[in-house]
């Protein structure tokens, strides 16, 4: 009977427990992209085989340290962040070229993982926004998801431009201190871009 060969969650769970074994099968499964991905922008052959070496040397040391989510966008984003520290330290300008794929690969493995957290952060900040009176709500919702000017919004409602701004700040003020444990940014992030 064929026994399947273990993810690399259980590899990386397995190699967080000491195990050699794991590490080693780890490192042939990705051995062999990384070294490419490094002689492509190093030229170098012996230069790429040591920087791979280095990174799976980095990440032995460091294993009961690191959080792994996608082993292999890791390693890709580790070997690229080692080649540019070795072109930089060598003084020579540094273009790294890097392909749609790679770049999706990166990034594939979050895109559930941050639709969740912006479905979650919409329902805390929809929770706290109900709790501002009708007005203000109607006026934060025409500035910030609408996207209205306030002079704009002044005049469809009938209302003073520094009314608006008042009943802007009222809002923001008090979404500060109920999400006073989210990150300014992430506040940032889900009302402006």
């Amino acid at each position: 009977m064929l026994k399947h060969p273990l993810s690399d969650v259980e590899l990386w769970n397995a190699i967080r427990c000491n195990d050699e074994l794991a590490f080693t099968a780890l490192f042939d499964r990705y051995w062999v992209r990384l070294y490419k991905t490094a002689l492509r922008y190093l030229k170098d052959y012996e230069a790429a085989e040591e920087l791979v070496h280095d990174v799976f040397l980095n990440i032995w040391e460091r294993r009961h340290q690191l959080e792994i989510d996608s082993f292999s966008g890791f390693l890709l984003t580790a070997v690229r962040y080692q080649v540019y520290n070795r072109m930089r330290s060598a003084k020579s300008p540094v273009v790294l070229k890097i392909a749609d794929a790679e770049i999706d690969e990166m990034l594939d493995h979050n895109i559930g993982e941050n639709r969740i957290k912006d479905q979650e952060l919409q329902q805390e900040l929809d929770h706290y926004l109900d709790q501002l009176p009708k007005r203000c709500q109607e006026i934060f919702y025409m500035s910030r998801v609408t996207q209205l000017t306030n002079q704009e919004i002044a005049g469809r409602l009938g209302i003073s431009k520094r009314t608006v701004e008042n009943q802007i700040t009222v809002a923001l003020k008090h979404l500060r201190v109920c999400l006073k444990h989210i990150s300014a940014i992430a506040i940032w992030w889900h009302f402006f871009r």
